[in-house]
């Protein structure tokens, strides 16, 4: 698999890149995950959209929404953390983490970075630094809790 990863804010967006983005968070966090939740939140608006883009299917395979402190939170945030299942088992996940940790360090030096994970995934997120910051809490029916990434 051939990945070109790149980063844009929502306003650059085009509308294919829009629609790919809304698919495949469609296909993992609504159908996948059998949980009917509003996906559209209007942080999109605010946000920067990570991508990255598979060379071969002309598609977006992983997705990171980075967003900048006071729109989730106080610190910055990364969410929507998605891959496509036709790349899982390839790594990917872990560089999508991996760069969307380094792009928002680099758009805000020094900065914390806060997310809300599903539980599940705790495990994998602490091996990119994130610590448990909460106490479980149930969101759209599933298990998760905030963790925080201290500069």
């Amino acid at each position: 698999m051939n990945v070109y990863w790149y980063l844009k804010h929502f306003r650059d967006l085009t509308t294919t890149e829009l629609y790919q983005i809304l698919q495949l968070r469609n296909e993992v966090f609504i159908v996948e995950q059998n949980c009917p939740f509003q996906d559209l939140d209007d942080k999109d608006f605010y946000s920067f959209h990570f991508m990255g883009f598979d060379t071969d299917t002309q598609k977006i395979v992983a997705y990171t929404r980075l967003l900048p402190p006071g729109i989730s939170y106080s610190e910055a945030s990364i969410g929507r953390v998605v891959t496509s299942p036709m790349a899982r088992g390839t790594g990917i996940g872990k560089v999508l983490m991996q760069k969307s940790i380094d792009t928002l360090e680099e758009m805000f030096a020094s900065a914390n970075i806060r997310i809300g994970a599903q539980l599940y995934l705790k495990n994998f997120y602490e091996s990119f630094g994130f610590q448990q910051d909460s106490e479980v809490y149930l969101e759209d029916g599933i298990e998760h809790i905030l963790m925080i990434r201290e500069v």
